[in-house]
């Protein structure tokens, strides 16, 4: 019996490994990833400044009806407007049908209107893994002194329909009392949508 728990423990082990999850209230983990343009984008490059990541997939339903309704790319807007640093993160593999590649991903942008800072290529999983991305969308805010005070859905709404703009947005909340300099009142909730595309 000793034997089969060993190897079952190890097997537990590295799921955790492989999924690890940012921790709210703890510095956000460091990163060093590329756009879609090329350009390397550093989260310590950004110290001073709220940053809002989101993992992302335009063929997921939920993703999709979020940027269809343009309630996203408001949201994108309305932030950056504010001073806010929108990273869109795509953790989906290039042996997936729904990798984009570079040109593809520029396109997308241009047809969707996105209004992030930056699409950032995660094909890789390095990144996504580290937060513990688990959807899309799964959103995370980052206040200006690098700690993690939100994780989870971008709202009170898990539907792939209707208007988002309805619903209780948690992301803007969060990041309305992160620029306040003022407690997260809801810092974590559960993600919604479709499961990350991640290599093996």
């Amino acid at each position: 019996m000793k034997r089969m728990n060993v190897p079952f423990a190890l097997f537990l082990a590295s799921l955790t490994c492989a999924l690890a999850a940012a921790e709210v209230g703890q510095p956000a983990p460091d990163f060093t990833a590329k756009d879609i343009h090329g350009k390397t984008h550093k989260l310590a490059d950004y110290r001073g400044k709220v940053v809002v990541l989101e993992s992302y997939n335009l063929d997921c339903p939920f993703c999709h009806h979020h940027y269809k309704t343009g309630a996203m790319q408001e949201l994108q807007a309305e932030l950056a407007r504010k001073g806010v640093v929108w990273l869109v993160v795509n953790s989906v593999s290039d042996k997936n049908p729904s990798y984009r590649t570079p040109e593809a991903a520029t396109k997308e942008w241009d047809q969707q209107k996105i209004k992030a800072t930056a699409w950032l290529d995660d094909s890789t999983g390095e990144l996504g893994k580290k937060y513990g991305m688990r959807t899309t969308p799964h959103l995370f805010v980052i206040d200006a002194q690098g700690t993690l005070v939100y994780q989870g859905a971008i709202d009170d709404r898990p539907a792939a329909e209707g208007n988002p703009r309805t619903a209780r947005n948690y992301v803007r909340e969060a990041v309305q009392k992160a620029q306040a300099g003022e407690k997260v009142l809801v810092s974590q909730t559960k993600p919604y949508g479709c499961g990350v595309k991640y290599g093996s």
